[in-house]
């Protein structure tokens, strides 16, 4: 059976001090490094390999991917990481110029497509003080609901709609070859493929939050469809 394990990034600076944090680009905080390595021992306590990485632009859900991959070297099989760097990108610098071994090699895809919801105007805003001065159900609705988006900002709606198509064509065509993956992204990202794969209605995404370096397992059948949900 192909599994797909999905992780949210482990706490990140911002997270611990209650800021939104949205596209900023905030690294993982010391907890947070602690929560992925976490994630990696249970993840080899339940002997899975991982065969390929998708993850989002943002440092802080790479983070999270490397130290689940390395931290228990069982969970690549011996492989060595490598991110797949964009050749379209205008900094590449021929990064792929080698000659790889597949045979030693988990390829590791990094994707703008996964990057967590973009806040707008509420990006660096301490959480609390915003619910302050705009209510709590005002700025709960910015956060939970499924079409409104915060100030010049997503909406999970909006979210949605660039993840799946990414889901479909990419992760889940992993899936079907029989492929373990691993992905790790953000609390809006991730709610979106869940959403997909739980066939979840836009009134049940309110009530749907995900702890910060806890994996999710998804377990396929042959034919692509989910058999089965753990939470490690």
């Amino acid at each position: 059976m192909a599994k797909l394990i999905l992780i949210r990034h482990g706490q990140s600076l911002w997270n611990a001090q209650n800021k939104f944090t949205g596209w900023v680009d905030v690294p993982l905080s010391e907890r947070g490094r602690a929560e992925a390595t976490i994630a990696s021992c249970k993840l080899r306590e339940k002997q899975y390999k991982v065969d390929v990485c998708f993850t989002s632009l943002l440092i802080r859900a790479m983070e999270t991917a490397i130290v689940c991959l390395t931290e228990c070297d069982e969970i690549c099989g011996g492989k060595t990481p490598i991110i797949q760097h964009d050749v379209n990108d205008p900094r590449w610098r021929g990064w792929d110029q080698y000659e790889g071994n597949p045979d030693e090699e988990l390829p590791v895809f990094p994707t703008s497509a996964l990057d967590e919801r973009y806040y707008g105007e509420l990006q660096g805003l301490n959480k609390t003080e915003t619910a302050e001065k705009f209510g709590k159900e005002q700025v709960q609705i910015w956060r939970r609901s499924y079409d409104v988006a915060p100030p010049g900002g997503e909406s999970l709606e909006d979210t949605k709609t660039r993840v799946i198509p990414f889901l479909r064509e990419n992760i889940l065509a992993h899936i079907k070859e029989g492929d373990n993956v691993l992905v790790a992204a953000h609390g809006n990202s991730l709610r979106s493929i869940i959403m997909d794969l739980d066939n979840l209605s836009p009134e049940e995404v309110p009530k749907l939050e995900l702890a910060t370096g806890v994996p999710i397992v998804y377990e396929f059948d042959s034919q692509g469809k989910v058999i089965n949900k753990v939470l490690l």
